[in-house]
């Protein structure tokens, strides 16, 4: 039961699969909803203050690295286009929009976007931590009520035909 928990909490840490997939993967394996739920959002945010701290800085510092560089000169393009775009629309409520964005389980979207645009847009690290847990923790019950045929079940009673 420990190595199945251990695999949960790498899978909720591991980018673009984050808690979205792990949660699945959790109760798939038969573990209990709650401590999976737990789990997954520990894993999730503990890269957080990592990517916040040092993702900027290392991407700046590859950015003219001959093997490297394209890889981290795309990933601040795309990293300030999005933050861009979000702090434009969300004006003054740029933290509750981050917490959208990062609760909202879309491709795309998730706490290592999240932190990265947020780094770049040099938010502060208090409100990207308020907002990416959560988001984390929105993503986490959309993800449990889904996986548990919940959300399934309810749009059944939505459903025209």
């Amino acid at each position: 039961m420990l190595k199945n928990y251990l695999i949960v909490f790498f899978v909720s840490m591991v980018p673009v699969v984050e808690l979205r997939g792990a949660i699945p993967i959790g109760l798939s394996l038969g573990l209990p909803v709650l401590p999976t739920y737990i789990i997954c959002v520990l894993g999730n945010m503990l890269p957080v203050p990592f990517i916040y701290l040092f993702a900027r800085r290392f991407l700046i510092w590859g950015y003219h690295k001959p093997v490297i560089g394209p890889v981290c000169k795309f990933f601040i393009v795309k990293g300030e286009k999005g933050g861009r775009k979000l702090e434009e629309k969300a004006g003054k409520g740029l933290t509750a929009a981050l917490l959208l964005f990062v609760g909202i389980p879309l491709p795309g979207t998730g706490a290592w976007t999240g932190t990265l645009a947020a780094s770049i847009l040099d938010m502060k690290f208090k409100d990207v931590l308020i907002a990416c847990m959560g988001g984390v923790l929105l993503a986490g019950i959309i993800m449990g009520l889904a996986s548990m045929g919940v959300l399934g079940a309810a749009s059944g009673l939505f459903a025209v035909g």
